[in-house]
């Protein structure tokens, strides 16, 4: 399970023209899956990112979570993050999971998400999706389990 994290001050995905999701300060979740992700790893990764403390205290210091800024999540299913391209000039993407492994998976991961009391947009699974996001600060993460 591979996560990008983009802290944002506001932030949301459309598809075909319609928007899915809109958020204010929080984090953009970029997630893929691949062979062997399990609920376990999604309920690690749930508890990691709702725990990061990325949010500027009065000292200026990373050292607020989400719920301490009221922050909210903004989920988006991404094949590519498990783009190889060590070969060629077109990326392969075989060790991405297959949808009926990363469907359940993702879907398990925003009821994950919103059980832990942080307000959860969407994307849609598998569509063409545009994001649309101002960064908050050059905060971005890469984790992976």
């Amino acid at each position: 399970m591979r996560v990008l994290l983009q802290r944002v001050s506001r932030a949301a995905v459309t598809v075909a023209g319609r928007e899915t999701g809109r958020i204010a300060l929080g984090f953009v979740i970029l997630v893929g899956f691949t062979q062997g992700d399990t609920e376990e790893k999604v309920q690690w990764m749930a508890d990691k990112i709702v725990g990061l403390r990325l949010f500027s205290d009065v000292e200026g210091k990373m050292n607020l979570a989400l719920a301490d800024v009221g922050g909210a999540l903004l989920v988006v299913s991404q094949f590519t993050l498990y783009g190889d391209a060590q070969k060629g000039r077109r990326p392969s993407f075989i060790q991405a999971a297959h949808p009926d492994l990363a469907t359940p998976l993702y879907e398990q991961f925003v009821v994950a998400l919103r059980e832990r009391a942080v307000q959860v947009s969407t994307g849609e699974f598998g569509a063409d999706m545009q994001v649309d996001l101002v960064n908050d600060g050059p905060v971005t993460l890469w984790l992976e389990r």
